[in-house]
């Protein structure tokens, strides 16, 4: 926020001090004008006058009272949550879930819609976000951003989709299709940035500067985070590791066979399902027939120390480029692994290269892709409504 939108010192520190206590609300809970005036360092007056111009704006309201003090009992106060509203969206090859939040994070709304073989993904977008925004009773007007997580390929510079390998339909110029259909603002972001993100904000990551999130599932890519903050490269390439050319896999000069080729033949759900096969352990998906070897204790050994083998070769190839104190093995594979896959893992690389970050499994357990494009919306939209106070 400049002086240039705000002149004026006394109006700029208003501004300053409104957004303090916004943010002071949403991550404390209920708080009345003297804790307010405590947290903020602001007097009484200032506080209360500050607590009045917040609810006139229709930002916060009274939502109780404290009592055990002298005297009438304080009012709390808190954020209104139907202030402004975001949806986020994971995009899949067989299914778009939607999830709706307020402006206190809280999800209030979600649905899961189909996707047919030649499906309109504009349609299907419109139908996933219009449920999810009834079901959580969220007026169209006032959803604020729509943040879709895919696989493949975002240019930053765009924001359009530039390669999608599972999803054929979803191409350079849907962009403006969603926005024009939706009226509201969208956002395209990869998949495994989300989950990164969401990662940072609630898992495994969070307090860490620098990491790097390892995606194995379906798909195999990863997330870089330096300083803090995503790496995503001047196409939006910066951790495609899936395509990684390693020993032992086919190397393809053909960009239809591309997807079939490098790290992820080793390492995706498909691989591993036929490792752990050939170690005698045959099970419906690759979670499952990891959760099984480690159940059997020092049988399952083989199987997941040649899977740790076939993981550090990616995380030793990203960790000699850019040396991370941390590196989060997520998706269906790192999270069934959990710190035995892990901690193999971090064994190997440190065997085979100069560098040895540590490797945990991921922590946050349910649909990271779709919480982390929540997130995304939200940091944008308090911006917006939180930064125009004065």
């Amino acid at each position: 926020m400049s002086s240039a939108r705000l002149p004026g010192t006394p109006r700029l520190l208003r501004a300053l001090n409104d957004r303090a206590a916004l943010e002071l609300l949403l991550s404390k809970g209920p708080l009345t004008r003297a804790q307010l005036g405590e947290l903020t360092g602001l007097s009484k007056v200032t506080a209360s006058q500050l607590v009045e111009r917040l609810e006139e704006r229709g930002l916060v309201a009274r939502v109780g009272e404290q009592a055990g003090g002298r005297g009438p009992n304080a009012q709390m106060y808190a954020v209104v949550p139907s202030t402004a509203y975001v949806v986020g969206v994971e995009a899949g090859p067989q299914h778009v879930v939607a999830g709706v939040a307020d402006i206190t994070g809280r999800i209030v709304g979600r649905t899961d819609v189909s996707i047919g073989e030649g499906d309109d993904p504009v349609k299907v977008v419109h139908a996933a976000v219009v449920e999810a925004a009834g079901e959580a009773g969220a007026p169209i007007d006032r959803i604020r951003r729509i943040v879709l997580g895919t696989p493949g390929l975002v240019d930053p510079k765009s924001g359009e989709i530039t390669f999608a390998w599972d999803l054929p339909r979803w191409h350079r110029g849907l962009l403006t299709a969603l926005r024009e259909d939706l009226g509201r603002p969208v956002a395209f972001e990869n998949d495994v940035n989300l989950a990164a993100i969401a990662e940072q904000h609630s898992g495994a990551a969070l307090g860490a500067k620098d990491f790097v999130l390892v995606w194995l599932d379906r798909g195999v890519g990863t997330a870089v985070v330096l300083g803090g903050r995503l790496h995503r490269g001047s196409v939006g390439a910066a951790g495609e590791i899936g395509y990684l050319p390693v020993a032992g896999t086919q190397v393809s000069r053909d960009a239809s066979r591309r997807a079939k080729s490098g790290f992820r033949m080793l390492t995706d759900a498909a691989a591993v399902k036929t490792v752990a096969r050939s170690h005698g352990f045959k099970a419906a998906g690759a979670g499952e027939a990891i959760r099984a070897a480690i159940a059997a204790g020092t049988a399952g050994s083989p199987f997941l120390d040649e899977l740790a083998r076939r993981i550090s070769l990616g995380v030793a190839s990203v960790g000699l480029v850019l040396d991370p104190e941390l590196v989060v093995l997520a998706g269906e594979i790192g999270q069934a692994g959990g710190a035995d896959l892990a901690q193999r893992v971090q064994h190997e690389v440190a065997a085979i290269a100069v560098v040895s970050p540590r490797v945990v499994a991921t922590e946050v357990s349910s649909e990271p892709v779709l919480n982390g494009a929540i997130l995304t919306g939200l940091d944008a939209v308090r911006e917006e409504v939180f930064g125009d106070t004065a």
